[in-house]
């Protein structure tokens, strides 16, 4: 996980020199850009294994850089934003975006979010052969690759690993809590919404009826007809 390379995309020098030389510290190497079209030519040129993304940028916003970074592969994105509109972190995770923090954030807090999501992209796959099917949709966990009707759909790799939980066990109801806990690595009960905007993230890619609300307690997997 050390030496990951993290591309940072940030137009406040001061924030993003900050989240620069902490994460050096820990150990990652570190690009930084200070605007969006300057954000993608850099995941363009050096391929990161992870990008921290300022929701607010001049040129192209994030959610566009997102959009754009995320076309030819699925990278983890860490959205920034100083924005307090639920609607605005709710798209931000739609368009690709696997987590998101809040400014002022800690460092500490950023780093640990870093390392959560870097582990979940360092699983390592079952073995060939171990390909689910549930009516319609086919997942494969060595490939990391869903398809629909035969059509492979893109999912960002945190909604890949939530959608592979789900399907192992299709029809039993999984708290947040503990898709927190197993999806994200975060056990202290926090960031549910998170939980929500990913599950809507599957019903839009994959149907709305895949994945089905348990009011009060979480979500089970339906599988398609």
């Amino acid at each position: 996980m050390n030496g990951a390379l993290i591309c940072v995309i940030e137009d406040e020098e001061v924030i993003a020199g900050a989240v620069a030389a902490r994460l050096r510290a820990e150990g990652f190497s570190v690009e930084v850009a200070h605007d969006g079209h300057a954000g993608v030519a850099l995941c363009e040129r050096v391929r990161p294994d992870l990008v921290v993304l300022d929701l607010m940028l001049p040129g192209l916003d994030g959610l566009e850089v997102c959009r754009r970074v995320q076309r030819d592969r699925p990278v983890p994105v860490l959205m920034l934003t100083a924005r307090g509109e639920e609607s605005d972190l709710l798209v931000g995770l739609a368009v690709g975006a696997d987590d998101y923090m809040t400014k002022p954030f800690s460092p500490r807090e950023l780093v640990a979010r870093v390392r959560a999501l870097l582990r979940r992209v360092e699983r390592r796959p079952a073995p060939p052969g171990d390909a689910l099917r549930l009516g319609g949709l086919e997942i494969d966990p060595a490939a990391r690759l869903v398809r629909l009707d035969g059509d492979v759909v893109h999912l960002t790799p945190t909604e890949f690993d939530l959608l592979a939980l789900l399907a192992a066990r299709p029809g039993a109801v999984f708290s947040r809590e503990q898709l927190l806990a197993d999806v994200w690595g975060w056990r202290d009960g926090s960031g549910q919404r998170t939980v929500d905007s990913h599950v809507r993230g599957l019903r839009r890619k994959l149907g709305s009826d895949l994945v089905r609300t348990v009011h009060g307690v979480g979500y089970a997997l339906e599988a398609p007809a």
